[in-house]
């Protein structure tokens, strides 16, 4: 009887013993979300609006994460992997739920975290539709002369406004302050190709994520905007009305070559 008590306790540390590779970090993720999927709403997932998965490993692990989500394709992640398990375990998704992937020094107390791998997930409802914290990112200037080298930015700001100058007159003569501005005197060549109302940037409470929007003189026919992933092909902005979800590491470049990088932050208390 002993022996047999031990050997289940073997068994059992196995299960939950940490993953130290790409394949095992996935599949205890994929595990994790499972048993809360079927704990959540008793196995049906029609009140479910969206999953937030949190990740918060260390430095030297992140290239593991990444990989094991599909970092660069979340929507892989998702359509392939969480996808299958709720169709293989019968639960009802609706078609317009949600999987956001957030790379974070600490998950939010909200979430719940997994055991054995560096992760936690909130799930998203109609009586619970999200995490009820206030989120910041760094926005640092790679290219070009602003005010500052770097940005700290809230989801409580409202619209962060970027441009040329910081206090400006629109065309429709309303006035308008740039919170991250180029001054029009200086030398910087980047900074000429930079319009007056270029972008902005605001947090989506839906979807618990920055996004950045370019505004009347970041389009055609006047100045440009795009958006490079890591390792991606960079996104032109066409219209003011559709934004791109800012991720970590995320390159915005502003008209010739003005460049802003986000880096994501963490939720405040």
């Amino acid at each position: 009887m002993n022996k047999l008590k031990i050997t289940e306790s073997k068994m059992f540390d196995f299960f939950k013993s940490r993953p130290e590779d790409i394949k095992g970090i996935r599949s205890a993720i994929l595990q994790f979300v499972k048993e809360q999927l079927q704990k959540a709403e008793g196995g049906e997932g029609s009140n479910i609006k969206g999953l937030h998965l949190y990740i918060n490993c260390k430095d030297d692990e992140k290239h593991l994460y990444e990989a094991a989500v599909y970092a660069d394709d979340e929507n892989r992640f998702k359509d392939d992997e969480l996808q299958k398990i709720a169709d293989d375990y019968a639960i009802a998704l609706p078609e317009s739920w949600t999987l956001e992937i957030s790379f974070v020094d600490e998950a939010p107390p909200e979430a719940i975290k997994a055991e054995n791998v560096d992760a936690a997930l909130f799930i998203s409802t109609k009586k619970k539709p999200k995490v009820f914290k206030d989120y910041s990112a760094i926005v640092n200037v790679l290219n070009g002369e602003a005010e500052k080298r770097s940005y700290t930015i809230s989801s409580t700001e409202g619209k962060i406004t970027i441009g040329r100058e910081r206090n400006v007159q629109t065309a429709d003569g309303f006035h308008r302050e740039n919170l991250i501005a180029f001054p029009g005197s200086s030398k910087h060549e980047s900074n000429r190709s930079i319009s007056r109302q270029h972008a902005h940037i605001e947090w989506n409470l839906e979807v618990g994520a920055f996004y950045i929007f370019a505004d009347e003189g970041g389009i055609p026919p006047y100045n440009k905007m795009k958006v490079r992933a890591l390792g991606g092909v960079p996104v032109k902005l066409q219209t003011t009305q559709i934004g791109h979800r800012l991720r970590e590491g995320d390159q915005v470049i502003l008209g010739e070559s003005a460049i802003l990088e986000f880096r994501n932050g963490i939720a405040e208390s």
